[in-house]
């Protein structure tokens, strides 16, 4: 019960990593809020853990705000934030990708920290207290060629989480991030562009552990980030990848 009675927003909550630690958080004893774009799904999982679904766009700023609002209206504040929605592309050349498709790598990538934080920190700064974790990526630091501009995204992501544990800090608010490796989640199929076993092998080669990253790996380093016993850790991007990145 390392996060009893902790309010937690997970977004992409419905599905992979998200699944994960909105399960874990809930074991842990936090009240959790499941924002995903699949609005059915997060519905079921919300059901399944006692918390509350809201269909989310992190993409959009109008959205956001709603969620927030469910979520303060319901249980009056937000201990913790796990910025975990994210896209990818299909491998390709980077000056093959369309516009469109960059455009919404970055915005469901980048712009959605950028909401969540407008919406949330001024609400941790007034209670002196929270936790923020941004699932971001081992392409962040040790990128894959042909996914470029999903690499990109969550570099961005890794800076953005130092800047602001750095600002936030004296306001009592913990930010860090989590960089997995490539896990058995709907994503995948993307980032390999087709699943074939020869593919397979091809990644798992660069994975000295030599498995793909689970949910209940994110879930549980998440949980130790937003828990009291990281209370000293604050602006760490934390591979998760069975050391690919060394």
């Amino acid at each position: 019960m390392r996060l009893k009675d902790k309010v937690a927003i997970i977004t992409g909550g419905a599905s992979g990593f998200g699944e994960g630690i909105v399960r874990r958080f809930a074991q842990e004893g936090a009240r959790v809020a499941i924002a995903d774009l699949n609005g059915e799904a997060a519905q079921k999982l919300a059901k399944d853990i006692d918390g509350i679904a809201v269909r989310t766009d992190v993409s959009n700023g109008d959205d956001v705000k709603s969620l927030v609002k469910a979520v303060t209206d319901k249980w009056g504040g937000i201990d913790l934030l796990v910025n975990n929605a994210g896209i990818g592309h299909k491998p390709q050349p980077l000056d093959t990708l369309a516009e469109d498709a960059f455009d919404r790598i970055l915005a469901v990538n980048a712009k959605s920290v950028y909401f969540t934080a407008r919406e949330i920190v001024p609400l941790m700064k007034a209670r002196k207290h929270g936790a923020i974790v941004n699932v971001a990526s081992t392409g962040g630091v040790s990128p894959r060629p042909n996914l470029t501009w999903y690499n990109a995204s969550k570099g961005w992501m890794i800076t953005a989480t130092r800047a602001m544990a750095v600002e936030l800090a004296p306001f009592g608010i913990r930010v860090n991030a989590i960089n997995p490796v490539a896990g058995e989640t709907p994503l995948l199929s993307t980032f390999m562009g087709e699943d074939t076993p020869e593919i397979r092998a091809k990644f798992l080669a660069s994975i000295p552990i030599g498995r793909f990253s689970t949910p209940e790996d994110i879930a549980a380093t998440a949980c130790f980030l937003c828990s009291d016993e990281a209370s000293m850790i604050t602006g760490v991007a934390l591979e998760v990848d069975g050391g690919r990145c060394i």
